[in-house]
């Protein structure tokens, strides 16, 4: 798969080695500590290196050419993206005034399921991957989605029951995802059909661990952030922070 993004496949011996050095993926880092530093906030700061470190650590060092061998190794990468570098941005940028008019939490939560189902349709993925435009644009859509809904929940005038609501039923649509590959029969996804086996995987297998990590492990920072939000709730007004 000489053609896809993060070069081909590689092999266990020498993964270790296949760092990603796009200028795509350097630019959009500096983009992001750019735009906090012309903010001219300084809260938030070590959150934007924290998430700015995330980004770099999916796009530029040898867990993106993992992705093209081991479709689990994409999910965990989409995972830590929506999951991890999204909601740590969001807090980054939580005082800095946008421009963008911000979408109600329910149009937000719809969204996000909708581009997390339609980039993991098994034709959809093997185009995605393949080539830095499409590959960009699914990365690109994914993590500012997840990055509006993270700032939406996090927002200190957002509801708090529409944000409970956004928080669970990310969860449940990606526990469903992950249910469906997870218990698939047969592998659906032709672009690993020859990239797991070095690993000791076949294809089902990898595609089945793929699913727990979208069922379990991604839905963890939405149940923690629910939880949180959920006991603040609980607290004695006295007691409670915002």
């Amino acid at each position: 798969m000489p053609d896809v993004y993060c070069g081909p496949a590689p092999a266990p011996q020498t993964l270790l080695f296949a760092w990603n050095f796009d200028l795509v993926a350097i630019a959009l880092c500096a983009a992001i500590l750019g735009a906090h530093a012309a903010s001219g906030r300084r809260d938030g700061r070590s959150l934007a290196f924290a998430g700015t470190g995330v980004l770099a650590l999916l796009f530029l060092s040898p867990l993106c050419a993992l992705t093209v061998s081991l479709f689990s190794a994409r999910v965990a990468h989409h995972a830590l993206l929506i999951g991890v570098a999204a909601p740590l941005l969001a807090l980054a940028f939580r005082s800095v005034r946008l421009l963008a008019p911000a979408l109600p939490l329910g149009v937000l939560t719809v969204l996000n399921a909708l581009l997390l189902w339609f980039w993991h349709v098994p034709q959809v993925y093997d185009v995605a991957i393949v080539g830095a435009l499409p590959y960009w644009t699914m990365q690109l859509s994914l993590l500012f989605a997840a990055f509006a809904l993270w700032r939406g929940v996090l927002a200190p005038t957002a509801h708090p029951g529409s944000a409970l609501f956004a928080l669970l039923a990310t969860m449940v649509q990606m526990g469903m995802l992950g249910a469906l590959l997870t218990f698939a029969r047969t592998p659906l996804y032709a672009a690993h059909s020859l990239t797991t086996q070095p690993f000791g995987l076949s294809p089902l297998a990898d595609q089945q661990l793929a699913g727990l990590i979208m069922w379990v492990p991604a839905s963890l920072p939405y149940l923690v952030a629910a939880l949180l939000l959920l006991s603040a709730q609980l607290a004695p007004a006295s007691r409670r922070v915002r």
